[in-house]
């Protein structure tokens, strides 16, 4: 066997090339000799000393930048399982955090998964997150199994498939959640080696074929926005990359085409110093090369849920070919590379960035952790993200090894209406880790439910009491709704004629009234009207405004054809327009003129979805001229918040003290979520990122987010012609 010689040397210099403290590297070293020691003897698959994983391992979270006590974790991730060391030893010499972070990742690593089903999967992923008290041993769980991945030639053929398959399923997900794409980009291209080798080393020749033509390409193309760049006054990094293989093939298997059908293999990045700037390079390349409609995104407005943010456009670059831009500033590059490992290195950098909780976060992170204003090292903000990544949330299995994911405080009855809704109705008894428990007991992580069924059996009024999710209470009603429909259109005909009286009730009755009412409620009948109504799913007075008051047509604002003479739009003078319902654009945003066949030029948004299913020859060159003074442009928007008496009516305070109108307000509630859609009128695109962020910024405000389609969301849309709604159209959102 050969010989190795193991030092401490190569990891010292990454740490001290990261300005790790001569304190920190001699700790490190201390862990390290500590690891060394008990894996002496110890050897992998490889054939290579056992230390040699964990000290790969470090050097991973080093490239994180992570934090003194997480790479402690990395050289003793694995003594509590492989060696004879008792948890109190590690707590005595590394401290107690060490400690935590050692056994997460050794109870993690006990865990397995079972089920290819994609939604096991992400059940999975997220047990993983809810199971890790510390985000950190989610990190070092990545890099444990980025350098498995690494080694993995080394295992037999069928394990080969089995922890590709797992890493393409949970790992790599999880490490683009964390918002780490660095790892996330190998993890995937690893994955795909041992899964589809052959499609792996195929899109590697292709790439590797195409690389010259493709890098003459992109260098004319950074030539000329580096000149035009340089000439503004902006300082700027501008590179280009091939797509990663995965990424490859995962479009070429999307969009079923071949290597050569791809236009956008390789992206430009362009990073600068400031928000401000990213705008102004969008600008200018624009101005020099023609942008593919639908292909443009605005990642800073309105940032991916693991925090990502830049400009993503793709134009028509030099020789014709199409090519994708990448616009960031340094702190949003670190950000897209590094995911929640970013705050550590920001904090040891000093960056404002860090400060500020309205900056950076994560929106499935709000719930869960503080950021301390105060904080001014590492290790403290480290002490505040030792959370429970879904804090709200319970997973539980079922006998079979299913992931079933429920809300905080679920019971065995909302575990089996989440199975099905037949198993909750014919529900007797439930054994929770193989002993009988009371149908009200409340579920925790990792609790096995098995649910014992009669077919004899029928739910009970009184589950309705202690099950928490929507689901498991409307299947109850709907039950009862369905067998005691009778008793129900009694009840409701009996509050409408107390409240009308029984003459004012017949007289609605003989004309007919209640059926028109049904059919404006989305009811089938009359008679389905007052069931609804005995049920308690509707209410008196909303049946009694109908019949007094029928409901009035209200189409969305901004809409009708403008004069040609409002010259709001270069490139439209002379010509009849109209701003596009599906995406409502307002002054400032990238657009496009469709030319339709009736109404003139239609106007959208550039990264407009409807975009993609229009003719090339059909669009034309349009800019907002600057003559926008004084005008205002409808937008929707939706907020997601925690539901709290009287949060409306800040939200409506905050949007008012941005010199923004109100136009509508749907309010609803999902679970334990308030949804809030506002119909607002602005002036710019600048307006509508400062009351975006002004609502973000609110302690109980978990999202806000544009609706694309402003028009798709109003409660009910009427024709002119008979005032009868219509059907309910489908949500989208951009």
């Amino acid at each position: 066997m050969e010989q190795y010689v193991i030092t401490f040397d190569e990891i010292r210099a990454l740490l001290a090339e990261q300005q790790y403290s001569d304190d920190d590297i001699t700790e490190l070293e201390k862990a390290f000799e500590f690891a060394r020691k008990l894996h002496s003897g110890q050897y992998r698959v490889s054939e290579e000393p056992y230390i040699i994983h964990p000290m790969e391992v470090v050097k991973i979270l080093i490239g994180l930048r992570a934090d003194k006590h997480t790479l402690m974790a990395g050289f003793l991730h694995d003594i509590l399982e492989d060696t004879d060391t008792k948890p109190e030893e590690i707590k005595e010499l590394f401290g107690e955090d060490v400690l935590n972070l050692v056994q997460g990742v050794t109870k993690l690593g006990k865990l397995q998964f079972k089920s290819t089903e994609e939604r096991q999967a992400e059940n999975f992923r997220r047990m993983l997150i809810a199971m890790a008290s510390d985000v950190r041993i989610i990190l070092l769980k990545l890099a444990d199994r980025l350098h498995n991945m690494r080694t993995l030639n080394y295992m037999t053929p069928v394990k080969q498939q089995r922890i590709a398959q797992e890493t393409l399923d949970i790992f790599a997900p999880l490490a683009n959640r964390l918002g780490v794409g660095k790892i996330k980009a190998e993890l995937e291209d690893l994955s795909l080696k041992y899964l589809h080798p052959d499609k792996y080393y195929e899109i590697a020749q292709l790439v590797s074929q195409k690389k010259a033509e493709r890098e003459m390409t992109v260098k004319l193309l950074i030539d000329k926005i580096s000149k035009d760049v340089k000439a503004s006054g902006i300082n700027a990094q501008i590179t280009g990359r091939a797509k990663h293989y995965y990424s490859i093939y995962n479009k070429m298997k999307r969009l079923n085409v071949a290597f050569h059908d791809l236009y956008d293999i390789t992206a430009v990045r362009v990073i600068v110093d400031t928000e401000k700037e990213c705008y102004e390079v969008l600008g200018l390349i624009h101005s020099q090369f023609k942008p593919i409609p639908g292909r443009f995104k605005d990642y800073i407005a309105m940032p991916k849920g693991n925090m990502y943010q830049s400009l993503h456009t793709s134009v028509i670059g030099p020789r014709q070919k199409p090519l994708e831009v990448q616009i960031r500033t340094w702190e949003m590059h670190e950000i897209a590379e590094y995911g929640i490992a970013a705050h550590w290195r920001y904090k040891e950098k000093g960056s404002r960035k860090a400060d500020s909780a309205s900056d950076i976060k994560f929106s499935w992170m709000r719930k869960l952790v503080e950021y301390n204003k105060e904080t001014k090292n590492a290790e403290d903000f480290v002490n505040s993200v030792k959370l429970d990544l879904f804090s709200d949330q319970v997973f539980a299995f079922t006998p079979g090894g299913d992931v079933i994911d429920l809300p905080q405080g679920a019971t065995p009855i909302d575990f089996a209406y989440r199975i099905h809704s037949d198993v909750g109705h014919k529900t007797v008894g439930a054994l929770i880790n193989g002993r009988i428990a009371q149908l009200d007991t409340k579920l925790k992580n990792g609790d096995i439910v098995e649910i014992m069924t009669s077919k004899v059996s029928a739910p009970r009024l009184d589950w309705l009491n202690f099950v928490v999710t929507k689901q498991a209470a409307s299947r109850i009603r709907q039950w009862y709704k369905k067998n005691k429909r009778e008793d129900h259109i009694e009840i409701g005909k009996a509050n409408l004629e107390h409240e009308l009286t029984k003459t004012v009730f017949d007289e609605y009755v003989k004309n007919g009234e209640f059926d028109k009412v049904a059919k404006q409620m989305n009811y089938v009948s009359g008679d389905d009207l007052f069931a609804a109504l005995g049920y308690g799913e509707t209410t008196v007075n909303k049946i009694i405004n109908r019949l007094r008051k029928p409901p009035k047509q209200e189409g969305p604002a901004n809409h009708k054809p403008r004069k040609a003479s409002e010259k709001d739009i270069v490139g439209l003078e002379g010509l009849l327009y109209s701003f596009a319902r599906c995406c409502s654009p307002i002054p400032g945003e990238p657009i496009v003129g469709v030319v339709t066949r009736s109404k003139g030029v239609t106007v959208h948004r550039l990264d407009c979805k409807t975009l993609e299913n229009i003719p090339v020859e059909r669009l034309i060159d349009i800019h907002w001229s600057g003559n926008n003074i004084n005008k205002t442009y409808s937008t929707t928007i939706r907020i997601e918040t925690a539901e709290k008496m009287g949060l409306l009516k800040d939200i409506i305070g905050v949007v008012s003290d941005n010199n923004t109108n109100i136009n509508s307000a749907n309010v609803k509630s999902k679970g334990k979520v308030g949804i809030i859609e506002l119909g607002i009128e602005l002036d710019n695109i600048y307006t509508l990122r400062k009351v975006m962020t002004a609502l973000q910024s609110m302690p109980d405000v978990f999202s806000v987010k544009r609706i694309q389609t402003s028009y798709s969301h109003a409660p009910q849309q009427f024709t002119k012609k008979n005032n009868k709604p219509q059907k309910k159209r489908k949500k989208t959102s951009s």
